[in-house]
């Protein structure tokens, strides 16, 4: 009985240890602040979260969903449920895809693909959405096998696990390719379930896609990103090593200290040197896939990489011409497609090399290859642990932020929000980067400045509006003249506005945090274009993903969330590792003294 529960019990106790690891500041009250992760008490759902007017849906249907969750939970309690969901079901479901019946290759599965550069600079930039689809592709990679080998249930699977990545655009995009590389082809009926798989995944991406058609925000971006949002070095073995190694973060702010280490190109060059050999191993225990699944991680990384080398220029008048094409920009979030392949292939090839190890000496000693292969991530990157050393650390809103939502709730109208810097530092937060808590915390529009400042370049945003704000605040004009009810002041040293912007609104609250000044001269905002066409779509959305829900439910499958490790017609050869000889003389000379004992009894 022991035997049967140890290989379903240790991914689950591996990937909970990794989570309490990395997580651990989480059992701090507060909100971890950092970025783009802006939790709130409750935040409201309003049309802005559906479908915003005059913004790209950068966070569509995300803060729908987090609006959604905030009316049965508050806001500490659905941040922590996220951020403990990406971690676990990262490590479980990188465990669980690992074709091997070794309990310790899925553990070294599991900490090469939970315990990555990747995860660490994108849980510091705070993109937790992103990481959604991070924990999602390798169920979603055992989902098209199922689909494959016509497991009951595997097109319900495929929808479930690509949903998550759906919830940002780039997160949709890369379940969408998944599935597109990944299941064409090779089976019975393929044409017809690459057709349903397909379409289920591009109607769960319909929120976004709608809401950036129906948005009055200028879908071409500013060609600069490119540049301001390329692929960094992180050490002296450049850009392209740092990707290689799943790193390579465009803010230098949010990476961890240990990546800087002359190291760490050493420690990545044996990781892929073990990769190679995993790749090998896998593309014959996967022969059905492993060569897509390399053609798609191969796309993930020459996208990271087009920002840096001659491929820039042409990725930069893509940005300024094409609608829609600034998803590009940040082009190492799309390595989720490489991690995945090379966690994989980490894996395997200890695998084999401890196999090899195991022959010649003893099975001992191949254990012991797979006990480093699995702490080699922790030993690259151990600041990861404890909230990415300490970085992590929940912090308590003002009381500033209650009275000012209390008192726009009460008289409601659009709230431009003061500096117009879409993220600034807070002393209250530990003087951390954190994006403009407003929109999120007011229930009410939310006029803010969509340009990003990467070092000493602006990127421009698409916000018209927002543009026209610019232009009063750089002519020091009033504010008033642009019609907005409130104008939100957040008291931060040298953001003060100038006086010229304050002149003609009158004073409603004054905190140590915060200042709230109404406008008397208010007029209604623009009416929005249509949203109805959004709403439609999350609703379509919502409906696919309750159905493959209950077609799960309703087949009362034991396990159901475990993916098959073999298709029909792959042969099952994994290599056995003989027993230690010296165990088994061991083990007869214990028998043979203990019968002897007896016998002299």
């Amino acid at each position: 009985m022991r035997h049967r529960l140890i290989p379903y019990a240790a991914p689950h106790a591996v990937a909970a240890a990794i989570t309490a690891v990395v997580l651990a500041p989480l059992v701090l009250p507060g909100y971890v602040l950092r970025y783009d992760m802006v939790f709130v008490p409750r935040q409201p759902l309003n049309w802005e979260m559906v479908a915003p007017a005059d913004a790209l849906p950068r966070a569509v249907p995300l803060d729908a969903l987090v609006s959604v969750a905030n009316l049965v939970a508050p806001g500490w309690l659905v941040q922590r449920i996220a951020l403990v969901a990406i971690v676990y079901l990262a490590a479980l479901g990188m465990a669980r895809l690992m074709p091997t019946g070794r309990t310790l290759t899925r553990v070294a599965g599991a900490f090469a693909y939970a315990w990555t550069p990747y995860l660490a600079e994108r849980l510091l930039l705070g993109q937790w959405g992103l990481l959604l689809a991070y924990a999602a592709l390798p169920w979603l990679v055992a989902a098209v096998r199922d689909v494959r080998t016509g497991r009951p249930g595997g097109l319900a699977r495929l929808v479930l696990a690509a949903a998550p990545a759906a919830v940002t655009p780039t997160g949709g995009v890369i379940a969408l390719c998944t599935v597109a590389v990944l299941l064409p082809g090779g089976f019975a009926g393929w044409r017809r379930a690459t057709a349903a798989a397909l379409g289920a995944v591009t109607a769960i991406n319909a929120p976004w896609l709608v809401a950036a058609a129906t948005s009055a925000a200028d879908g071409r971006s500013d060609p600069e990103g490119v540049a301001a949002f390329a692929a960094r070095a992180e050490n002296w073995a450049g850009a392209w090593t740092a990707l290689a190694g799943t790193g390579g973060i465009w803010n230098a702010q949010t990476v961890p200290d240990s990546r800087s280490s002359p190291l760490v190109p050493v420690a990545t060059l044996v990781l892929l040197a073990v990769a190679v050999v995993g790749v090998r191993e896998l593309r014959r225990r996967w022969p059905g896939g492993a060569g897509r699944l390399g053609l798609l991680a191969a796309g993930a990384f020459l996208l990271a990489a087009a920002g840096t080398g001659p491929g820039a220029p042409v990725l930069e008048r893509l940005i300024g011409t094409v609608p829609g094409a600034g998803l590009l920009r940040d082009g190492q979030k799309f390595l989720i497609p490489y991690a995945v392949l090379l966690a994989l292939g980490v894996a395997l090839g200890a695998e084999v090399l401890a196999g090899r190890l195991a022959r010649r000496l003893d099975a001992g000693a191949g254990r012991v290859v797979l006990v480093a292969a699995a702490l080699l991530p922790v030993a690259i990157l151990p600041d990861l642990a404890f909230g990415a050393a300490g970085q992590l650390r929940p912090v308590r809103y003002p009381a500033d932020w209650d009275a000012v939502a209390a008192r726009v709730a009460g008289t409601p109208g659009e709230v431009l929000s003061l500096p117009f810097e879409g993220y600034q530092r807070y002393g209250w937060a530990q003087d951390t980067v954190v994006r403009d808590p407003a929109p999120r915390y007011l229930d009410a529009p939310v006029l803010m400045n969509d340009a990003l400042r990467v070092g000493d370049v602006t990127v421009d945003g698409e916000n018209p509006r927002a543009a026209r704000v610019r232009a009063v605040l750089d002519a020091d004009g009033p504010l008033a003249e642009l019609g907005v009810r409130w104008v939100l002041v957040r008291r931060e040293p040298g953001g003060e506005p100038p006086a010229t912007a304050l002149a003609g609104l009158r004073p409603v609250f004054a905190g140590p945090h915060l200042e709230l000044w109404e406008n008397p001269a208010a007029v209604p905002p623009p009416p929005a274009g249509r949203r109805w066409p959004a709403a439609a779509a999350h609703l379509v959305a919502a409906a696919i993903v309750v159905l493959a829900l209950l077609a799960l439910l309703l087949r009362r499958q034991r396990s159901w969330y475990i993916p098959r490790t073999h298709e029909p017609g792959e042969v099952e050869l994994w290599p056995s590792w003989p027993r230690s000889p010296s165990l088994l003389s061991s083990a007869r000379r214990w028998a043979s003294s203990a019968s002897s004992r007896r016998s002299e009894r």
